[in-house]
């Protein structure tokens, strides 16, 4: 789900006797974390370093947009590499190893030096013949191309070390590594005809203009909203801790009730009981059939009634009471609540997030915050991405290798005990993004966690394709019992070891599919299917769908397999699209002995067909009537603008994840200090608010020509759109902070869309009365965040350190005017270049003072987001 690969070198470097210092690592890239990548920041273990590794190294971006004639459209960059140890650096016998998502261009450099893919994404720069070595003070510079632009910090080589060939299993992490800042045009050019590549204070103003600053009675008081709220004069009035009763399968939800009322109300004493009562009740809401519907009625005699359909429709309408609280609790005051009656119903009965805990890893403490966070906004599904090219994560009592090789990376000369750096993890093992699972234990922990919560856990096993884990892990499983004659040696194997296949992932790998010809590959599947499945059952937790991958299976993947082609002569396969209908129907016999369904991406329901002489991909009308369950993520590329209602239309049961709108790893916006990739495009805050699920082309933010023709919905395929995902992939996730401010608070716009009806201007015809609606509506919806949602996570102590963004600052007649995304933040400023704190002058209408100004907005503990600068001389 990234880029293609590339091929192609042009490559120049220089060789320079200077010592300069490096420059300090620019906020720009890395602006959560310390401004230097060292040790203390990764989570590598610091060891003592010989003198002749003890390196500074300092990499530039030169070109954003190169152009020669032979090289077009590339990014050209430099490596400043300075000797700071007493011994030189020999002319052979050493390699610098690094990271880069979508590649660089590799080949022999000027210089006597040259770059090398190791796997994947790991590259190395290394000596050749010729090369005189670095003396103690020296530098040299190294000039190379990436292959795309490369104006976002995501594309920045990371996790550098160095590794001597008298110890080829020891990296030493190069600890000083500098990036230098965007500070001319050519850095951030993207071409004559491109759009602007920086978004400056301006473009945020304007953005911001059509925001209005509603009175607090004008904002929503619920969220996401409700699907009918009736308001009546009057509270009720609360002085000590109510009675909470209810229905004996709801003592979670009567505990949850008293948690939520406790700091706002002294306690009640012993038999008291004149304070009206909360009832909570499982019953029928009148015109509602979602299990999750609830009515909630507060009245000023009776005191609480909240009804659901089901204990998860009890849950959600506990979660509506909080919104209504107050935001500051003062016990000894007591507590008004307005008088409501609430009927509310979810859109989609498949709400959810998807997590990678592949790529990088996240503990335990991480899922189970998010779980929290997913339950406070109604949010049903949590998509564990549990496995990947890059790391296996659960643990599998039966096939222990998977967590001990599979769950680990660091450096080796072999991969019989670990796997290589991946996004930045480096050569430590120790590495706390890099290797780690969860154990059996953990998961249950987990499963429970979220079953109190109502949230369904789908485990994901990816299979075929992005299974470099599996298939390392079960290789060197292999090679140590094929040493001892062990006869379970093949047992579990997934890869047929005389393959010659030719091809590569988006993610640059050539050895990561697991082989649909072994018998040994269904071993396999059916052993991790009965492992998890058993782990369900111990944590009394019921287990529905297993997610299976099935995305981005590399063209010439099994072509050359003699394994793969015997089972086709077998079974009289002509194609290897006859190969993947045998996978998954075998991979769906599986599940099925477990009383699972399938789930997978949009390939699992999907053909490449030759149509007038062109490859297409149509739905497989072999599966759909299986119930496979796809989550759908193109629709930008390779003529898949349609794919999901083309799916949905076919029959397949379709939950939408664009990557236009639903992608949190994608970085804000195009400013290069945005955090993120964007490879899929730029998701602000209002590109979630805006989408439209069942008619996502009249608002898409692609140009409309690219729907000319295109599918639209059906009724039958409305049918099948059962719900909304947002994906949060971890490739940059790295460092304290980064996933907070990459889903926080864009995961609000994600509940907004799959629990609220569309709204009005969503289905109004006439574009300019849609367009008023719009921005009423959009202002009511950020005022919420600002004034009332954000706001009560601070409150409670949730521990998010969502992104607050940048202020929109305008420049006019000597005066600096000031808006923000979020009404009710605060907005300071400096006049001196200095970054606003919470001592800061506020401001107030407008700016008079001169100078270099900076604003920054900050929440109501004080805390601030990146300032946004303008000068006013």
């Amino acid at each position: 789900m990234t880029t293609s690969y590339f091929k192609n070198l042009v490559i120049v470097v220089a060789m320079l006797a200077t010592g300069s210092p490096l420059l300090s690592l620019a906020a720009s890239f890395f602006p959560l974390e310390s401004r230097h990548l060292n040790v203390a920041n990764t989570g590598i273990e610091q060891v003592a370093t010989p003198s002749h590794a003890q390196l500074q190294l300092k990499w530039e971006l030169m070109d954003n947009f190169f152009q020669t004639p032979n090289a077009h459209g590339k990014s050209r960059a430099v490596f400043t590499l300075t000797n700071t140890g007493s011994a030189a650096l020999s002319e052979t016998g050493w390699a610098l190893y690094f990271n880069c998502i979508d590649g660089v261009e590799t080949g022999h450099l000027n210089g006597n030096l040259a770059l090398e893919q190791v796997v994947g994404t790991l590259f190395r720069l290394v000596p050749v013949a010729g090369f005189q070595g670095l003396a103690s003070g020296r530098t040299l510079r190294a000039e190379y191309f990436h292959p795309d632009p490369n104006l976002k910090g995501a594309r920045i080589p990371s996790g550098p070390y160095i590794v001597f060939d008298d110890a080829p299993d020891k990296g030493y992490a190069i600890t000083d590594y500098t990036v230098a800042p965007i500070e001319h045009a050519a850095q951030s050019s993207r071409g004559r005809t491109a759009p602007g590549s920086m978004v400056t204070p301006e473009d945020i103003y304007r953005q911001n203009e059509k925001i209005q600053d509603l009175a607090n009675d004008a904002i929503p008081p619920i969220f996401p909203t409700p699907l009918n709220l009736r308001r009546r004069k009057g509270a009720l009035h609360l002085v000590t801790m109510p009675r909470v009763t209810g229905d004996s399968a709801l003592r979670g939800e009567i505990a949850l009730a008293t948690e939520i009322l406790r700091p706002y109300l002294s306690a009640r004493a012993l038999n008291e009981g004149i304070e009206p009562g909360i009832h909570l009740q499982i019953g029928s809401v009148k015109g509602q059939q979602s299990p999750d519907a609830y009515e909630l009625l507060v009245d000023g005699r009776r005191g609480i009634t909240l009804t659901g359909n089901s204990v998860a429709g009890v849950f959600y309408g506990l979660q509506s009471l909080r919104d209504i609280l107050p935001l500051r609790p003062e016990p000894k005051a007591g507590l008004d609540l307005p008088l409501i009656n609430v009927v509310d119903s979810p859109r989609f009965g498949y709400r959810g997030f998807h997590l990678d805990v592949a790529r990088n890893f996240q503990s335990k403490e991480t899922v189970l915050k998010i779980l929290d966070l997913m339950a406070r906004y109604k949010l049903n599904k949590f998509h564990f991405h549990l496995t990947d090219d890059e790391g296996w994560r659960l643990e599998i009592p039966s096939i222990p290798e998977l967590t001990s090789i599979g769950g680990r990376r660091g450096h080796a000369v072999h991969e019989d005990d670990l796997l290589p750096p991946a996004y930045g993890s480096g050569p430590d093992v120790n590495d706390q993004y890099g290797s780690g699972h969860y154990s059996r234990q953990e998961y249950i922990e987990i499963l429970k966690y979220a079953a109190v919560r109502h949230i369904d856990v789908i485990p994901e096993i990816e299979m075929p394709g992005h299974a470099r884990a599996a298939v390392m892990a079960m290789e060197s499983r292999f090679r140590r019992l094929a040493k001892i004659g062990d006869p379970s040696a093949r047992l579990y194997l997934l890869n047929d070891l005389e393959d010659r296949s030719e091809y590569k992932s988006p993610q640059l790998y050539t050895d990561h599919v697991m082989n649909p010809g072994l018998p040994s590959t269904y071993v396999f599947i059916e052993c991790v299917v009965a492992d998890i499945a058993a782990i369900y059952k111990d944590a009394g937790v019921p287990l529905h769908t297993i997610h299976v991958g099935g995305d981005e299976l590399p063209v010439g993947a099994w072509e050359k397999s003699p394994a793969g082609i015997a089972l086709m002569k077998e079974k009289g396969l002509t194609s290897t699209s006859d190969l993947w209908d045998y996978f998954y129907d075998r991979v769906d016999q599986i599940l099925r002995r477990h009383q699972l369904f399938t789930s997978g991406w949009e390939e699992l329901g999907m053909r490449r067909v030759k149509l007038a002489g062109v490859w297409r991909a149509v739905p497989n009308r072999l599966f759909v009537d299986r119930g496979f369950q796809l989550t759908v993520w193109n629709n930008a590329g390779d003529n898949a603008e349609d794919l999901a209602y083309r799916l949905a239309n076919a029959g397949y049961q379709t939950v939408l994840a664009p990557v236009t709108n639903f992608y949190f790893d994608m970085a804000y916006n195009k400013d290069p200090e945005e955090v993120g990739v964007s490879w899929g495009g730029y998701i602000d805050l209002d590109t979630i608010y805006d989408f439209i699920p069942l008619d996502y082309y009249k608002n898409s933010i692609l140009p409309r020509s690219r729907f000319v023709g295109k599918a639209h919905l059906t009724k039958y395929g409305q049918d099948n759109i059962v719900g909304l995902e947002a994906c949060l992939w971890t490739e940059t996730i790295r460092g304290e902070g980064r996933l907070d401010y990459l889903m926080m608070p864009r995961l609000l716009g994600l509940a907004e869309r799959a629990w609220a009806p569309d709204p009005a201007w969503a289905q109004e015809p006439d574009t300019v009365k849609a367009e008023a609606m719009h921005s009423d509506a959009w202002s009511g919806f950020v005022n919420a965040l600002g004034k009332r949602v954000l706001p009560r996570l601070d409150v409670e102590n949730t521990g998010w350190a969502y992104r607050i963004p940048p202020p929109g600052l305008k420049l006019e007649n000597g005066q600096v005017y000031a808006n923000h995304q979020l009404p009710g933040f605060t907005l300071r400023y400096s006049n001196d270049d200095s970054e606003p704190t919470n001592g800061s002058m506020e401001i107030s209408g407008h700016i008079n003072a001169k100078g270099v100004i900076r604003v920054a907005a900050f929440n109501r503990y004080g805390r601030s987001g990146r300032s946004s600068r303008v000068e006013n001389q």
